[in-house]
């Protein structure tokens, strides 16, 4: 049973005729009998009583009216949600990010989409990158921030935009390193270390400066919240390599560290070269600045290109 059918059947019940229905429906009044007929075949019976000059329905064409017209004010309502998708006034867009992002202010971009398409609901997810990329590669989110490591992103998966995070090491008030202001990587192996678990997009840039420096961090704790990792540092239980601004605004020492330099890369990513869903495409514009208003850059420096 095709909608093209019940239209058809919709359309002489309102008519009254045959020819009637025809002409409202722009088609020869032989074609829409032919519709009628495949109808009633594949419903095997009447639809409608053809023996006087104006046709009145069956019992069976009775009872087909009422679902007939939920049928078609169904198909009616499916297109008017996928137009309202495709016109944005409605849809839905998943996001990931890393936990320590700091290169963009995500609440105060996501603000101001909402402001610009109230109609599209954002779903927001905090997660490993790995648990991101593979909720990216399945189609669970349509767009995340991710700390790739250095490494190349997987297949099929885009960076659409790409930023550099500076590093800083974070310690108690009172501590000799806040004193100094700044330090070696050499000279932090007698530091107890408060770190992420293993796994995060920071812990991971971590652990890859520290080999490559030829340090043995020694982590007396380790943590999954950004906010307790501060407070125990500030507690002096350790020092810990945060982006500058997590330490800024928990009003902790930042000590610079040179020789060398840390830092991480921050991309936004999804998939393919440009996400298929129509919100996720808009909300993609507004984080790269192509939208109606650019997107935030606090605590990063923007990167010409991908990593």
């Amino acid at each position: 049973m095709e909608m093209r059918q019940l239209r058809h059947f919709m359309a002489v019940v309102t008519e009254g005729s045959f020819t009637a229905a025809a002409r409202a429906e722009l088609i020869v009044q032989s074609a829409l009998s032919t519709s009628i007929r495949n109808l009633e075949r594949e419903l095997g019976a009447d639809l409608f009583d053809r023996t006087g000059r104006r046709v009145v329905l069956t019992e069976a064409g009775r009872a087909l009216l009422p679902r007939a017209r939920a049928l078609l004010a169904g198909a009616d309502a499916a297109r008017d949600a996928v137009a309202a998708v495709a016109g944005l006034t409605a849809g839905r867009v998943a996001i990931g990010t890393i936990q320590t992002l700091t290169c963009v202010d995500l609440p105060a971009e996501l603000a101001a989409f909402h402001r610009d398409l109230p109609g599209v609901q954002v779903s927001v997810r905090d997660a490993t990158v790995s648990e991101l990329t593979e909720a990216l590669r399945a189609g669970e989110l349509d767009l995340a921030y991710l700390a790739p490591d250095a490494r190349a992103l997987p297949e099929g998966l885009t960076a659409y935009a790409t930023w550099h995070e500076e590093l800083v090491l974070i310690t108690a008030p009172g501590h000799p390193l806040a004193e100094a202001g700044r330090t070696l990587i050499k000279d932090l192996a007698e530091e107890p270390f408060v770190d992420f678990r293993a796994g995060t997009g920071l812990e991971t840039a971590v652990r890859r400066l520290a080999a490559h420096c030829g340090l043995e961090r020694r982590i007396t704790c380790d943590v999954t919240q950004a906010g307790l990792l501060v407070e125990l540092v500030r507690a002096g239980i350790g020092v810990a390599f945060v982006p500058r601004p997590i330490g800024e605004r928990a009003g902790l020492p930042c000590v610079a560290v040179r020789q060398p330099e840390p830092g991480r890369t921050v991309v936004l990513a999804g998939r393919g070269a440009r996400p298929r869903n129509p919100a996720a495409g808009a909300l993609l514009d507004h984080l790269t600045g192509a939208g109606p208003a650019a997107a935030g850059r606090p605590g990063g420096r923007r990167l010409p290109a991908g990593p």
